[in-house]
């Protein structure tokens, strides 16, 4: 039954929102199309549903070879890399909302693990990789909500490489947090999730997360 009410929440939700966002999304068309590059949408391979690989749709935000400089898959608070136009779809999280239409077809759900690329998804433990797409993909969850400032967490810490930090640290604990999800999930909590997600994109700061799920794995990072 929960499958079954989630697909059909993420179906009316996919519409409504495809059709209450149309007046925002063609000022967007243009923006992208006559600024930057003149890219709209930036389609990337990431891993889906039982590991099966799909295409996850965005606003392109970046330059068009971006994986092919500085950092290359990894992004950096203020990435040089980032468009103008980028820059303020990224903040307002409006970057997101083509994925809409990968909800709509059944690649996503709104609320699930994060889909990675796959060369991301090879950072976590094989435990995590065998068991985290038990649950469809989603635009946000519990892991997305935790690391919602991630970039600025990666861009701050001196310990080691980037990609050290994100192998070594950022994953083994995205991967906790997703074993919990797949426990715990249940239309409340993705309800829960929504409105924390919601609310975090006007306070990042904020650490509700960690008041409505108190038994989720401790934060490592100071």
């Amino acid at each position: 039954m929960y499958y079954f009410v989630k697909r059909l929440i993420d179906i009316v939700v996919s519409l409504l929102v495809i059709i209450v966002f149309l007046p925002l999304l063609i000022p967007i068309f243009i923006a992208l199309k006559l600024t930057d590059e003149g890219e709209i949408f930036y389609g990337q391979e990431r891993v889906g549903y039982r590991n099966k690989r799909f295409k996850i749709w965005k606003f392109a935000t970046m330059l068009k070879n971006s994986p092919n400089i500085g950092t290359g898959d990894i992004t950096l608070r203020n990435d040089p890399r980032v468009t103008k136009v980028g820059k303020f779809l990224r903040i307002t999280k409006l970057n997101e909302l083509p994925q809409v239409f990968n909800v709509l077809f059944g690649d996503m759900s709104l609320v699930g693990p994060r889909p990675l690329m796959p060369v991301s998804f090879e950072y976590y433990p094989k435990e995590v990789q065998a068991l985290v797409y038990n649950s469809i993909p989603g635009i946000t969850g519990i892991g997305s909500l935790v690391f919602r400032d991630e970039e600025k967490l990666v861009s701050e810490q001196k310990e080691m490489s980037h990609r050290d930090f994100y192998r070594e640290r950022i994953y083994p604990y995205k991967g906790q947090l997703e074993m919990w999800y797949q426990i715990h999930k249940s239309l409340i909590t993705d309800f829960i999730i929504i409105f924390l997600t919601a609310y975090s994109i006007v306070s990042k700061q904020n650490k509700l997360v960690y008041h409505f799920f108190k038994d989720l794995p401790p934060y490592p990072f100071n």
